[in-house]
């Protein structure tokens, strides 16, 4: 399907996106707040640093579609909520849609909704949950020509991980998630880099036409943060969802437009670096 929302997402001249992950408080784990603990501010922070888009959940939506004007970034609303990112993990682990999601991002302008699909070692039926969900978001979201995003998360066994789950990034893991999530019709992808970001093309490759997304997890240093942007472009990604390492940033704008550099005018990492620099902190 030609989804005509996907044109607000993506830049004109580069074919390429941002988009600020600030869904985090969703999840209910007590460190993702830091740093966002005031959303209005964090918000506007944003909307003055003019990136493609800004994923929030629809408790906070409303925050970006009050603004006034034409030029604010395009909304990407999230659509589940789980518990999976505790340290230790509980002892019941859920995850689930929210009702009425789609019709929900209609009524907010939404460009894009996002869905989790998840491995975790021992924990089958979350993925299977996750299955249902993308089986009836993605009727509903042909039904009103809704975008869907959907979002691979293989993730490491709890006991490895040192109690909580984290992020995996086995390229074979990831290939084959990637793959299931563009069977299940997928418009969009959002993925993790695999540890060998040279092999970040099979990701892009198994895709197929669906545009690939590169996840940023964890707070990094500003150098290897660029280096992989860099590095996954090259490899035919075509866009990035970063969220902590933008919102925790001591200067979220300033990483904004180095980012929004590399992406849309392909500036180098040094290039970049010197835009985080002179900005206002």
């Amino acid at each position: 399907m030609d989804h005509v929302r996907l044109n607000r997402l993506f830049d004109a001249a580069s074919g390429r996106l941002l988009d600020v992950a600030v869904d985090h408080g969703l999840f209910g784990e007590p460190s993702f707040i830091a740093g966002i603990e005031d959303m209005s501010q964090v918000v506007q922070t944003l909307v003055d640093a003019a990136p493609d888009a800004i994923q929030l959940s629809i408790g906070h939506a409303g925050l970006l579609q009050s603004v006034r004007g034409k030029q604010r970034p395009a909304l990407v609303l999230r659509a589940d909520v789980a518990n999976v990112y505790g340290n230790p993990i509980d002892r019941h682990v859920f995850s689930h849609h929210i009702p009425n999601a789609v019709e929900a991002a209609v009524r907010l302008d939404a460009a894009a909704i996002c869905v989790n699909l998840m491995h975790l070692p021992d924990h089958p039926a979350i993925r299977e949950a996750n299955i249902r969900s993308i089986l009836q978001l993605r009727a509903d979201a042909t039904r009103f020509g809704m975008p869907l995003m959907i979002e691979p998360l293989v993730m490491q066994d709890a006991r490895i991980a040192g109690g909580g789950y984290m992020t995996d990034g086995d390229s074979a893991r990831i290939i084959a998630l990637v793959r299931q999530a563009r069977e299940l019709g997928a418009d969009l992808i959002k993925a993790d880099p695999t540890d060998d970001l040279s092999e970040y093309r099979k990701v892009v490759q198994v895709a197929g036409d669906v545009p690939v997304l590169v996840r940023g997890g964890g707070r990094v240093d500003d150098r290897t943060l660029l280096e992989r942007t860099v590095a996954v472009l090259d490899q035919g990604a075509r866009g990035i969802v970063y969220g902590r390492n933008i919102v925790q940033h001591a200067n979220p704008a300033g990483m904004t437009a180095a980012l929004m550099a590399v992406l849309h005018r392909g500036a180098t990492v040094d290039e970049a670096l010197a835009l985080i620099d002179g900005g206002d902190r």
